[in-house]
């Protein structure tokens, strides 16, 4: 049986910012998406004669771009929000962790399902969740994230985190929080076998994910790399995210967090981490050689008062680096596109000062700076033919954008755009600023019993 012919969208009269290696830009442009993928993109109007147009798009007034790549998220945190805000990283963690080692099955569910559907619907076609909390009897969080991921529509990476060192060990969280060593490894291995897809455009992906310096040992670092590197996935957790840490790490180890990192065998192409807020010249310079890439989260570095990431510092030397929401018990909205303005203008108070960062950098972060982060950019990250159909349709012709010539600065420096259609694979994620799969106001009940639900467990102790 002769293959059925590719299925095609065109999108037309938009502005298009590609973001491709010489970040091509068209004032006025096509696209034309053929099944998944991208089959052309350029000036003018779309070629004449295209076969199978099933839907034709006038985006008159909007700017086209690369879908957003979340590099560094918590989704357990989406049922805990507004919580403990007035405390630097350490404080908040003891406050929270006793209530988020009482999470289970339908929490999590509940709480992957409301962290996706506001990244969905902010224009993320790319997420990721860097779960680490498994308490006893808890069920499958591992897979009702995924399903959650799935039910959504939007591409996914499961960073599955562990924590083995609990208070009786010098760490923050419980003792009854935290996994064994074996028992974290052996879960670990047994997610990657379950669901990593390593194909081209896959949908679903595993990374291996020790929390942090202090809430993990030495030997689940150690023996952490070396399972990931078995098994041909990426590695990532948090680094250098407060001055706390640093002490943490000079007390306990004798070294700096990335002096300490690359011991364990946790710098490489194949590794990127969370934050890196306190990084001097020799920490920029290691990542640049290993290739070691960054999720730079500037809300909940500012929410949490950790710092201001050298980001200018990091693109200059040649460091991969993509944004991250972080959890939304640290970033309330848990929207990306927020961080696209948010880098912007934080790096902005740092020494670079008004020359640290631009929109078009801003955009690139959080588009193909994402994909490079997550292994991805020959598949995503820019608009080019055969690359992955993963793109949204903002609309920027509004009150909020409308006497903003530039659409690019329009959409970074202006409010949070409206997204008029959202493609992941080529298939509609969100059209006129509603999510396709999810009943949103369904949604924002059960996530809101479950939060109350999580609370009153919490607080009977």
């Amino acid at each position: 049986m002769a293959p059925s012919a590719a299925q095609r969208i065109v999108i037309e009269n938009c502005a298009i910012a590609t973001v491709d290696a010489n970040d091509t830009e068209y004032a006025s442009g096509y696209l034309v998406v053929a099944d998944n993928t991208i089959e052309s993109v350029g000036a003018g109007n779309a070629p004449e004669g295209l076969e199978n147009v099933v839907r034709r798009i006038d985006g008159t007034g909007h700017l086209a771009t690369p879908g957003l790549v979340n590099t560094h998220h918590h989704f357990y945190q989406w049922i805990t929000r507004g919580l403990a805000t007035d405390h630097n990283l350490f404080n908040w963690l003891v406050a929270l962790y006793p209530t988020w080692s009482r999470i289970d099955e339908p929490m999590v569910s509940a709480a992957a399902r409301g962290s996706l559907a506001m990244m969905a619907r902010g224009g993320v076609t790319t997420a990721m969740d860097h779960h680490y909390v498994y308490p006893k009897g808890s069920g499958d969080l591992s897979g009702a994230i995924i399903r959650a991921a799935s039910e959504t529509g939007v591409r996914f990476t499961l960073a599955r985190g562990s924590m083995d060192r609990s208070e009786k060990d010098g760490g923050l969280p419980p003792d009854f929080a935290v996994e064994t060593l074996e028992g974290a490894l052996a879960a670990t291995e047994e997610t990657v076998k379950k669901h990593h897809d390593a194909s081209f455009g896959a949908m679903t992906q595993v990374a291996v994910a020790p929390c942090s310096p202090f809430s993990i040992s030495t030997e689940l670092l150690r023996q952490g790399a070396e399972l990931a590197r078995r098994l041909g996935v990426r590695m990532h957790t948090h680094g250098s995210e407060t001055v706390e840490e640093e002490k943490f790490c000079h007390e306990l180890f004798g070294m700096g967090p990335t002096d300490y990192f690359e011991s364990t065998g946790w710098l490489g192409e194949d590794v990127w981490m969370a934050h890196c807020v306190h990084m001097n010249d020799s920490d920029i310079a290691a990542f640049a050689r290993t290739k070691t890439g960054v999720a730079h989260c500037p809300s909940s570095n500012a929410r949490l008062a950790a710092g201001i990431a050298r980001v200018p510092d990091m693109l200059a030397a040649g460091v991969p680096v993509g944004l991250g929401v972080d959890g939304t018990a640290s970033n309330e909205s848990g929207e990306l596109h927020t961080e696209l303005r948010n880098a912007l203008l934080i790096n902005r108070l740092g020494a670079h000062r008004e020359a640290a960062l631009n929109a078009r950098q801003a955009l690139r972060l959080g588009t193909h700076g994402g994909a490079q982060v997550l292994g991805r950019a020959t598949e995503i990250g820019s608009l080019e033919p055969g690359k992955l159909a993963d793109l949204v349709l903002w609309n920027l012709d509004t009150l909020a954008h409308s006497s903003i010539a530039d659409p690019v600065t329009a959409l970074v420096f202006g409010a949070a755009a409206p997204v008029t259609l959202s493609l992941v694979n080529g298939r509609p994620v969100v059209e006129h600023g509603r999510l396709l799969h999810i009943d949103e106001d369904a949604l924002a009940r059960t996530t809101r019993a479950e939060a109350r639900r999580l609370a009153r467990i919490a607080a009977e102790g």
